[in-house]
């Protein structure tokens, strides 16, 4: 029996009637000038999470990310710009 809807093979997926949308779970998927409430940080280098909470990245905050070039991505936290690499971005779950 197959499923019309969608794709069953991938697990993070909304519905939103019969079309699928993709949900990212961290900055390297989301979408370019739109708005993301932060979930958490999952790092196990403890400096990384302290170095990210001092920009104002911890859970229930918002983050925008303006661009991506090459491993550097360009978000917008709390007013202000930051370039971060692709690990710090992988670390900012949405």
């Amino acid at each position: 029996m197959e499923n019309t809807c969608g794709n069953r093979w991938f697990r993070r997926r909304e519905r939103k009637g019969c079309r699928e949308v993709a949900v990212p779970k961290d900055l390297t998927g989301a979408k370019f000038n739109e708005s993301y409430e932060i979930q958490g940080i999952e790092t196990e280098n403890q400096a990384m999470a302290d170095f990210l909470f001092t920009l104002g990245c911890y859970e229930g905050q918002r983050v925008h990310v303006l661009s991506a070039l090459g491993d550097n991505y360009v978000i917008h936290i709390k007013g202000a710009r930051y370039s971060i690499d692709r690990a710090l971005a992988r670390a900012i779950r949405i």
